[in-house]
């Protein structure tokens, strides 16, 4: 049985939308900082989102590995991930990136300023390319 991934597939598209027009924004001769900034701010809503999103769904998508649905879903952010690679679901170097994706939102939690946003922007290459890989592997039929 698959797993729905809609919401996070358009919550993926958003970020991706985003962050383009942003990138583009910087490349312009004369960028409007005021646009600048409504864009990076979406770029880290979306971010946190879809990393929420992702771990809620790959709970799920571990359910098969653990002895009830409860015991899947009761695990942290961080341990889910490592299930998924223990399982095969997703890589070690990919393992680590996530940890280190849940270490930047859980930062979001208490600085939003401009430092973290601009730190979140450098990882959004790797977090959009790993989020989408992600999206593929929890909407793959599993064995339930």
């Amino acid at each position: 049985m698959a797993i729905e991934t809609d919401y996070l597939e358009r919550g993926l598209g958003a970020l991706e939308r985003a962050f383009t027009a942003l990138r583009e924004l910087e490349a312009a001769e004369d960028p409007d900082r005021v646009l600048y900034e409504v864009y990076r701010a979406a770029c880290v809503k979306e971010f946190e989102l879809v990393l929420e999103q992702s771990g809620k769904l790959l709970k799920k998508r571990l359910r098969p590995w653990f002895a009830s649905n409860r015991q899947a879903d009761g695990l942290i952010l961080k341990d889910a991930f490592r299930h998924a690679n223990k399982h095969g679901l997703i890589g070690a170097d990919a393992c680590e990136r996530w940890l280190t994706y849940r270490d930047n939102r859980n930062d979001t939690a208490h600085d939003y300023g401009e430092g973290f946003a601009e730190a979140t922007l450098k990882l959004l290459p790797n977090f959009l390319a790993d989020a989408q890989a992600l999206a593929a592997v929890i909407g793959e039929a599993s064995d339930e």
